[in-house]
C-alpha cells in the first residue's frame, strides 16, 4: 500500500471521529433552557382579555370588486356580549382609489362586519382626501365591497375653495366604472375664500 492510500485510510477514520467530538461538545457546552419564562401581562389582564375576548391591533385588508385597496385597523377590538355589540377603539381606514387617490378615515371607535361587507366609524370621524378635502362628522357608514359611504348626520369641512357644512354627505361612484365623487346635501353652506381657491 502506497503513502497516498494510507493517508486516505487514515482520514476515513479521523474525520468521522472529529465530527462526533464536535457534535458532542455542542450538546455538552450548551446552556440549559429557561423554563420559567415570565409573560409580559399580569394575570388579571390575561383574565380580563379572556373574559372580554379582546383582540389587540386587529387589521382587515381586502379589495373591492373593481380592485381598489381597502384597509381597516384599530388599536383593540372586543367581541361583545349579549348586552353589548362588538366594537373597536381608535378605528382607522384607508381606501386606495384606482386613479392613485386615497381616502383616509379616523374615528374614536367603530365596527367592522366582513360578513355584511360594511364598516362603521363612530365618534369624531375625520375624513381626508388626497385632493385637499377634510370632513368631520359623528358617524360614517362605509362599504367594504366598493368605495362607498354616507353620513346620516351633520358634516363640517374644508376644501380648496373654503369652509363648508352640510346636513349629509355621501361618496361613491355614479356609474359602474366611473370615478369616486363626494356629494353634500341637506342644507349646504359654503364660506367661499377666493385666496384659498387660487393657491
Amino acid at each position: 500500500m502506497d503513502r497516498y492510500s494510507r493517508m486516505v485510510q487514515f482520514f476515513k477514520v479521523l474525520l468521522p471521529l472529529a465530527a462526533i467530538i464536535m457534535l458532542s461538545t455542542v450538546f455538552l457546552l450548551s446552556r440549559s433552557i429557561e423554563t420559567n419564562v415570565s409573560v409580559p401581562f399580569a394575570q388579571k389582564d390575561i383574565d380580563a382579555r379572556l373574559a372580554e375576548q379582546v383582540v389587540t391591533q386587529p387589521n382587515y385588508r381586502g379589495t373591492t370588486r373593481k380592485g381598489e385597496d381597502v384597509q381597516i385597523e384599530a388599536t383593540q377590538a372586543t367581541q361583545g356580549s349579549e348586552e353589548s355589540v362588538p366594537a373597536a377603539s381608535e378605528f382607522r381606514g384607508r381606501f386606495g382609489l384606482l386613479n392613485g387617490g386615497v381616502i383616509t378615515l379616523d374615528s374614536n371607535s367603530g365596527l367592522i362586519r366582513p360578513d355584511l361587507g360594511t364598516a362603521t366609524f363612530v365618534g369624531d370621524v375625520v375624513i381626508t382626501t388626497t385632493d385637499g378635502i377634510l370632513v368631520t362628522t359623528d358617524l360614517l357608514n362605509t362599504s367594504l365591497d366598493e368605495i362607498r359611504g354616507d353620513t346620516p348626520g351633520q358634516v363640517n369641512g374644508t376644501g380648496v375653495i373654503g369652509d363648508f357644512s352640510a346636513g349629509r354627505m355621501t361618496f361613491g361612484t355614479e356609474k359602474k366604472d366611473g370615478p369616486v365623487h363626494i356629494l353634500f346635501t341637506d342644507g349646504v353652506k359654503l364660506v367661499y375664500e377666493p385666496e384659498k381657491a387660487e393657491r
